[in-house]
């Protein structure tokens, strides 16, 4: 319990201390009008509350993500936590905050437009397509898990396919109507309650005390099938939301079209993603404690592997009732949220490449519709087909991680360009390219190499990756230097 407590510490001296050495390094300028203002249209640009967008921006990366996949990941062991805090710190939030500030800065402009302005025009081409398929796929794994268990909570005749419609009409309201209409008025409530559910477990882990993995217990693989899944880089995917990832880049734009003031961008997406990682460190501890120290968790952690499950055991056993409420709550609100967001965002992104305006209902309609009918056809397939869910969500999972190590390099050369430290972002996004490079290629649903091809190959393109971006600095300074030399000799 040791080793919870001072992640959890360590947590929040992360947000206090690295996060305005990062703000001091990209440097805010309160005096900016920001698009809230500039560009207010009542639809997308809308000048919220901070803590109102704080618990938007929240809610919008969070949903299940920080539970489901902390609880997956508890099944590696105690390096599930190291992954969790420094993950956070150091790669997750410089990741929301940094890309959060590049679209506050350009006008609240989409993921893609970032990647385009830093990365150029192939990229950002390849990037719109990537994203607007991971939104969709967000909306997918985000609505198959509640409509099952509203199906199975209600009569026969309602069943997952008559819930998914259901949902999906709200989703048509939530991503047409203007965004401080139903997400500015209900994500708040939904935001804190997630939080509550949250304190709960963690009010329950110190009355209870439970016997949680300590760190100098070892780091050694946990899980039930280790040779079939590493630690790295299995673990680095299952747990994204909470550590790293790359939807909540595409989620930051929202927000940045409602920030009132560049002083707020802190503790809107760095904040916010801290303030996941400890959401995530709760149910990674409490996991850990129902697979390796009681008779029902090991049942659990030999044949469960939908998380839905542990946390239905976990808030019954510790929080009685209330638990049940909040575990329906927990597993059809949260997603619900998260998907809305998701196809607003694809709707933005496609407005953004087509050059759409969004104010008129109809040309929103325009867009969202083929979206919808997309989302609906793998919805339903994957209900159809057992195995297509499972297959679905993995997809995504490498899809995240590939789009966070994408997004870091474009903050990447931005922060090169505008002479700050480029290492804050240089780092993780040497990391979270090895990541996903190593994932697709030992994965099964990859090319399901052996590990040694694998970490080799990994290892080749991260070099490879780093190499590139070592020829760009190479050849901005030669640029630079004759244009200094063409200069001199003008003024000679």
């Amino acid at each position: 319990m040791i080793t919870f407590i001072i992640s959890i510490i360590v947590l929040v001296l992360g947000y206090f201390l690295y996060s305005k050495l990062i703000e001091r390094n990209f440097v805010i300028d309160t005096n900016r009008k920001t698009p809230a203002y500039a560009m207010q249209d009542g639809v997308d640009y809308v000048p919220l509350k901070t803590w109102k967008i704080f618990m938007i921006q929240f809610l919008n990366i969070a949903g299940l993500g920080p539970i489901f996949g902390a609880i997956m990941g508890a099944k590696f062991g105690t390096s599930a936590f190291l992954w969790i805090v420094f993950g956070c710190i150091f790669g997750g939030a410089v990741h929301d905050y940094l890309s959060g500030m590049i679209s506050l800065r350009k006008g609240g402009v989409s993921l893609p437009e970032i990647h385009g302005a830093y990365l150029g025009k192939i990229p950002k081409q390849i990037m719109r397509v990537f994203m607007v398929v991971l939104m969709i796929l967000v909306g997918v794994v985000f609505v198959a898990g509640p409509a099952e268990l509203l199906a199975r909570l209600t009569p026969e005749y309602l069943d997952a396919i008559f819930w998914i419609f259901i949902i999906f009409i709200y989703y048509i309201f939530a991503t047409l109507l203007p965004v401080d209409k139903i997400i500015g008025k209900i994500y708040p409530f939904f935001g804190f309650c997630l939080l509550f559910m949250a304190l709960g477990i963690m009010i329950s882990i110190f009355i209870y005390q439970p016997a949680l993995p300590e760190i100098w217990d070892g780091l050694q693989n946990k899980h039930p099938d280790a040779s079939s899944m590493p630690v790295f880089p299995m673990l680095f995917v299952s747990i994204a939301c909470g550590a790293v990832s790359g939807f909540h880049a595409t989620q930051s734009p929202l927000m940045a079209r409602c920030i009132k003031n560049e002083k707020y961008g802190r503790s809107v997406f760095y904040g916010a993603m801290i303030a996941e990682g400890i959401v995530a460190l709760i149910w990674a501890a409490a996991a850990s404690y129902f697979f390796f120290d009681t008779g029902q968790g090991q049942e659990l952690f030999a044949k469960e592997t939908n998380a839905a499950v542990v946390v239905d055991a976990i808030t019954k056993e510790w929080l009685g009732a209330i638990g049940a409420v909040l575990a329906i709550f927990g597993v059809i609100a949260a997603p619900i949220t998260s998907g809305d967001t998701a196809f607003r965002s694809a709707r933005l992104i496609v407005a953004d490449f087509l050059n759409y305006d969004q104010k008129p209902m109809r040309k929103r309609l325009y867009i969202a519709i083929p979206l919808f009918v997309v989302g609906l056809l793998l919805l339903i397939y994957s209900l159809q087909d057992k195995g297509g869910f499972a297959v679905i969500w993995r997809y995504f999972a490498w899809a995240n991680q590939a789009l966070a190590a994408v997004t870091l390099w474009a903050v990447t050369v931005y922060m090169y360009q505008e002479k700050k430290w480029v290492v804050v972002s240089l780092v993780p996004a040497l990391f979270m390219t090895m990541v996903a490079s190593t994932y697709i290629l030992i994965a099964p649903e990859g090319f399901g190499l052996s590990p040694c091809i694998s970490y080799w190959s990994g290892g080749l393109i991260t070099t490879a990756s780093l190499a590139l971006f070592g020829y760009y600095v190479l050849k901005n300074k030669r640029k630079s230097s004759e244009m200094d030399n063409h200069n001199k000799h003008i003024s000679v």
